[in-house]
């Protein structure tokens, strides 16, 4: 399952440096705009603890975490929409991922400049709402132009429904409003929007890059931030870019936690960051353990037993005849799959059956 998530943020507000810490890719960093102009792709393993206690039980010849693409898109500015910068590219870049992380500069430093002269982050958000929402509503006006009719004359019923939706996206955006801020009362409304592929539609994560000083309990700009975002679909993370950098760049775990520890966190920001973007996209784990490995499955919440045997292996999904789960605790508190089966732990689950995150699965099936 290949997911991608965009770095998006202005000139200089710490992408690529955010970008640098969630990747073994090293980004150019440095202090002038249009730095980054091809987007650079990291592949990031999702941290999950659960991996590192099933190992410690199972003893596996190897452990396969399961992993996200991170695309660090270069800056937007002011006009982006009418080809600006390097504008077309970069919302081109955006569109093709599935969530956005937006970086929001919210420190104070008179060493690094700011595209637009001062440190605003609300303002910065704006700009770039504002670029993307104007892409959004010529994605919507063209598509009005062809079904408004046939919706009006027709009689249409999809046709009719694709038009309200589209409405209401033009009326919010119009209004200087993101579409995700918008929530429909149908599922059938929610796929109708889902497959419009709106910019502003996608989840979106904004990141706070602060100071060291700012790092566990934030600052005004923080709060700004949340203000200004509460009617938004949206998750607010605070980050210390520079200081992650200076993590990620220890070698042994407790090097790295001597550090948080110093500076008054308990996990680093860029595993929060990449939990964050993982729940974001609306995905869990469910998990495999065995003596050749103990590996993590990305599955879309939701799925159901055959659905999520198909991840592993289509055959699977084709020929399923039933699934064996064992809960992740129970699996901890017996210590072995032999011990959880004696204690009728173990549950037989067929087609119907909704995947949890963190079940350890054993699939039966005839192909």
């Amino acid at each position: 399952m290949s997911l991608k998530c965009g770095i998006v943020g202005l000139p200089n507000v710490g992408k690529s440096t955010l970008f640098n810490c969630l990747s073994n890719a090293k980004a150019q960093a440095a202090n002038f705009p249009f730095c980054t102009i091809e987007p650079n792709i990291g592949v990031i393993t999702v941290p999950d603890e659960r991996l590192t206690k099933l190992a410690e039980l199972v003893h596996p010849e190897k452990i396969v975490p399961t992993t996200v693409e991170i695309v660090d898109i270069a800056g937007l500015v002011k006009g982006a929409s009418k080809g600006e910068g390097l504008g077309n590219k970069f919302l081109a870049n955006i569109r093709e991922t599935d969530a956005i992380i937006h970086v929001l500069r919210c420190f104070d430093d008179p060493n690094v400049v700011h595209v637009d002269g001062s440190v605003n982050p609300v303002r910065d958000k704006e700009i770039i709402d504002a670029e993307l929402q104007i892409k959004d509503l010529e994605t919507v006006d063209s598509r009005i132009a062809k079904v408004q009719k046939q919706a009006q004359t027709g009689g249409d019923k999809q046709a009719k429904q694709i038009y309200e939706v589209l409405a209401r996206f033009k009326q919010a955006l119009e209004q200087g409003q993101n579409a995700r801020s918008l929530v429909f009362d149908t599922k059938d409304d929610e796929k109708v929007a889902h497959d419009l592929f709106l910019l502003t539609n996608k989840p979106v994560l904004y990141v706070c890059n602060v100071d060291e000083a700012s790092a566990v309990s934030g600052n005004a700009y923080v709060e700004q931030v949340k203000a200004a975002t509460q009617v938004e679909q949206a998750e607010i993370l605070v980050v210390a870019a520079k200081i992650e950098g200076e993590i990620a760049e220890l070698e042994t775990y407790d090097e790295r936690q001597m550090f948080l520890d110093e500076i008054g966190l308990t996990e680093s920001g860029v595993n929060r960051l990449i939990k964050v973007a993982y729940r974001l996209l609306n995905l869990e784990t469910f998990l495999t353990a065995g003596p050749q490995e103990v590996r993590a499955w990305t599955y879309r919440k939701g799925s159901k037993a055959p659905q999520c045997a198909g991840v592993i292996h289509t055959d699977f999904e084709k020929g399923f005849i039933r699934a064996e789960v064992i809960k992740y605790a129970d699996y901890i508190a017996y210590g072995s799959e032999a011990a959880v089966k004696e204690s009728g732990k173990m549950s037989v689950e067929g087609k119907d059956y909704v995947v949890q995150d963190g079940d350890i699965m054993h699939y039966r099936f005839n192909v």
